[in-house]
């Protein structure tokens, strides 16, 4: 039996399961920032500056903020991203070829080809109306399959085949010859809209494998999307918790296209973070930049955990875990934002908690990847921390973690918002 309170990770199983996409992600958040008495704003409206929760949403991203004094002058920000590596179904989806119905799509950012092999997919995503309404989607069922060559027609299948994006990982879903407007008319259908006010689509490939524990002891946690909804959970876990941060505002932001490099106008590299925490601020520059200069932000996304079959990939001196707590991502070149005064904002954070952790450093001829850590730091002058949980299998249809390390991440954020 498991040995710790499996509540927050069976609470980070169900985000998921409500979660397929960046938009689906921001609006079961927002329905659980309402519960716990957040009020959502529009960017087009006028901002209450009284004591609350408040969160608005913009393209797959989300920032919610609590207001718990009238004087507050600092910020105190938990950053994650709401996307993960998939694929996308391109603007006219309908194709196929040998009796076979199929749907054309595009790999959305770092894809491991071979893990989306033979699995039942499903579709998710949001609808742009006529009218400019949004309307999200999720056909919670087996729909697609991307199905692998039979080794007797491939015998080099296990010396190391690559595929073709273009030509080899098209999905099948039916039989016959297709039509143009075919798959938009069935999902409009079964989000009970009219296909002809369908004037825009951003629709994704979806695994569904339920989360589940994993061991004799249920000590690993499997599920798709833990990079990166188990941050972005866990900062909604620790801001509906933080009630006493006094003159400091504890700040969730979130943001879509992190895996395609945040360069979009709702991504870490938008103005969409500064611009809230200005408006929160007020027009006067100088009392910004000094809440600027007194804030911290700690970036947080998944890491690799020490692979036992191929240890000589990670740098032999730092060899995190599942299990042993959150992990600080240190970097020279800064693809982490982590220097010395990082490291202990970091660590004052997990002394509060009163957690476990650890230490990621890449190999010097491996370089990794990075977050939105940096690019944060840089957009808003502000010290910024890169931090993580420690995981196998990143970016496949299926991660591995230690089932207790979400709610060690979320002790970790609530550190952050409350010390």
């Amino acid at each position: 039996m498991p040995r710790f309170d499996r509540s927050h990770t069976d609470d980070l199983a169900a985000y998921i399961k409500a979660s397929p996409t960046p938009y689906h992600a921001c609006a079961e958040a927002g329905r659980r920032l309402e519960t716990a008495g957040f009020v959502r704003l529009g960017e087009a409206d006028e901002w209450p500056a009284d004591p609350g929760g408040y969160y608005t949403v913009r393209d797959g991203s989300i920032i919610a903020w609590r207001i718990n004094d009238d004087a507050y002058d600092a910020f105190r920000i938990f950053g994650a991203h709401t996307d993960t590596p998939t694929f996308k179904v391109k603007p006219r989806p309908d194709t196929g070829s040998a009796g076979w119905k199929q749907v054309a799509v595009e790999v959305y950012g770092g894809v491991p080809h071979q893990t989306w092999l033979d699995r039942d997919l499903s579709v998710a995503g949001r609808l742009v109306m006529r009218d400019g309404t949004e309307v999200l989607v999720h056909v919670d069922r087996p729909l697609l399959r991307v199905p692998r060559l039979a080794i007797h027609l491939d015998r080099g299948a296990n010396e190391g085949q690559k595929l073709n994006a273009q030509s080899q990982l098209t999905p099948i879903w039916g039989l016959g010859e297709p039509y143009e407007g075919e798959f938009i008319e069935f999902i409009a259908a079964e989000a009970g809209v009219d296909a002809a006010d369908v004037f825009g689509h951003d629709l994704f490939t979806v695994a569904l494998d339920e989360p589940a524990y994993l061991g004799k002891d249920e000590e690993l946690f499997a599920a798709w999307r833990l990079d990166n909804l188990t941050s972005t959970h866990a900062g909604l876990a620790a801001l509906i918790a933080a009630e006493d941060t006094g003159t400091r505002v504890p700040v969730l932001a979130s943001f879509n296209y992190e895996e395609i490099g945040s360069m979009t106008y709702s991504g870490a590299q938008s103005p969409f973070l500064e611009s809230v925490l200005h408006r929160l601020m007020g027009d006067d520059f100088e009392t910004y930049a000094r809440a600027i200069a007194a804030s911290a932000m700690m970036s947080s996304d998944t890491g690799n955990a020490i692979h036992p079959n191929y240890q000589e990939k990670h740098e032999p001196g730092h060899r995190p875990i599942p299990g042993k707590g959150p992990m600080i991502k240190v970097s020279a070149n800064q693809r982490y934002a982590s220097g010395a005064e990082e490291q202990a904002l970091f660590r004052r954070s997990a002394e509060a908690a009163g957690i476990p952790w650890q230490t990621y450093v890449n190999r010097n001829d491996i370089p990794g990847g990075t977050t939105i850590g940096p690019i944060s730091g840089t957009q808003l002058g502000m010290l910024t921390v890169d931090v993580g949980l420690p995981i196998l299998s990143m970016h496949s249809a299926r991660e591995l973690c230690g089932a207790e390390d979400p709610g060690l991440l979320a002790d970790l954020a609530l550190g952050l918002f409350t010390h």
